[in-house]
């Protein structure tokens, strides 16, 4: 396995980060487990000037404390009670800024996946989306906080996988209208070759 390091995760530039896990690999082991495929979309959330942060204006709660730990490590948080989205932390200590894992391309334990999201078909339903991607890769709350950089239980892994300029698309982010004219940010990005990115607007 060739992990992701430790001072990858401590990079400053959160957008520029954001975009340069496109092509990296995900991967969860859980329950005995092991499943994952390539990361082809992703947000990126700063801790400065960006009303759509959960740490704007250093905002700390039991559910933000972990953004503000040494990057590297998990933020899973539930929303409408239901969805389990896994983000990961970037940055130093107390610069909390967040990279949230939108949709992957499945290669492995696609089963596993199938059986978690209740699906009998092989399509973008399984993994296209955060909620979706979560579900099927048996992320929760379990790995708030979880090193990435251990290899296991949750991970990321570089393949050498790069992914041209041209083939990335920027865009405003998803479900944030109450972050008012941060919300335009073009601070998602999608793999255009990519059929498993998430289809929100």
């Amino acid at each position: 396995m060739n992990i992701v390091p430790k001072a990858y995760y401590l990079q400053e530039d959160v957008v520029s980060l954001s975009r340069s896990f496109l092509g990296k690999y995900l991967y969860t082991e859980v329950n005995g487990k092991l499943c994952g495929g390539k990361i082809v979309e992703t947000e990126a959330y700063s801790h400065i000037n960006d009303k759509a942060c959960h740490s704007h204006l250093q905002k700390r709660t039991t559910r933000t404390e972990i953004m503000f730990h040494e990057g590297g490590v998990a933020y899973v948080y539930k929303i409408y009670g239901m969805y389990d989205l896994f983000n990961i932390i970037t940055n130093a200590r107390d610069k909390a800024d967040a990279v949230l894992v939108r949709a992957i391309e499945p290669t492995d334990g696609i089963e596993t996946m199938q059986q978690r999201r209740k699906l009998n078909d092989f399509s973008v339903r399984l993994t296209a989306g955060p909620g979706m991607l979560s579900q099927a890769l048996g992320i929760s709350r379990d790995l708030y906080g979880h090193d990435l950089t251990l290899g296991e239980k949750i991970w990321i892994e570089d393949r050498g996988v790069s992914i041209k300029e041209e083939d990335i698309i920027a865009s405003p982010r998803v479900g944030i209208d109450y972050a008012e004219e941060d919300a335009q940010l073009p601070w998602r990005f999608r793999v255009k070759s990519s059929n498993w990115t998430s289809k929100a607007k």
